[in-house]
């Protein structure tokens, strides 16, 4: 008899958003000192999941978290699919984004945040206009992205203040394995 995963149920609003054009020139840089490298030929299993863990913990990231290490280097082996570093004047990682071009011609900004010790300092909207210029430098159709209420409260109003728009708003419940050890907010659990 199979039985269910121990697991806690949340209920987020995820909004999807779409760019069809790049935003116009001028938008925030880097400080200086700070530099962005995508991981080639790819991201190792153990550096993607101090990132995604790093970034994700305290907003409930868990997708990528439940896969196996096998499943996990299956999907980062997906030659549609680059994973850039945000690293400090010292080197160290900072942050990351996944750009996903699944669909053909569309690219999705999959995976995008700060590690917590780079919130706060200015860097956000920065590291978020060095994603979406990398992207619209591939010629994509389109930039497509989407937040739900479990991330950080800045990741909407950024998003739309970026130039993306929403799409639509869906509810959705998740069933977070308990084996994962997330700390999962009150206001999210059904």
């Amino acid at each position: 008899m199979w039985t269910a995963e121990p697991s806690t149920l949340v209920a987020v609003e995820v909004t999807f958003m779409r760019m069809d054009a790049p935003p116009p020139p001028g938008q925030p840089a880097l400080p200086d000192g700070w530099r962005v490298t995508r991981l080639r030929p790819r991201c190792s299993v153990q550096q993607y999941r101090r990132l995604y863990d790093g970034v994700g913990r305290d907003y409930v990231w868990w997708l990528r978290r439940s896969l196996s290490d096998a499943e996990l280097d299956e999907v980062l082996a997906e030659p549609t699919l680059s994973v850039h570093v945000l690293h400090d004047p010292a080197g160290r990682e900072a942050g990351f984004y996944e750009l996903d071009r699944r669909p053909r011609g569309v690219i999705n900004l999959a995976y995008f945040g700060l590690m917590p010790g780079a919130i706060g300092q200015g860097l956000g909207m920065a590291f978020l206009h060095h994603a979406i210029a990398a992207a619209w430098a591939e010629g994509p159709s389109a930039l497509t992205v989407n937040t739900c209420t479990a991330d950080h409260p800045r990741a909407l109003p950024n998003y739309l203040k970026a130039g993306f728009r929403v799409l639509r708003v869906v509810r959705e419940e998740w069933p977070i394995p308990d084996r994962l050890g997330l700390p999962i907010p009150d206001r999210l659990k059904v």
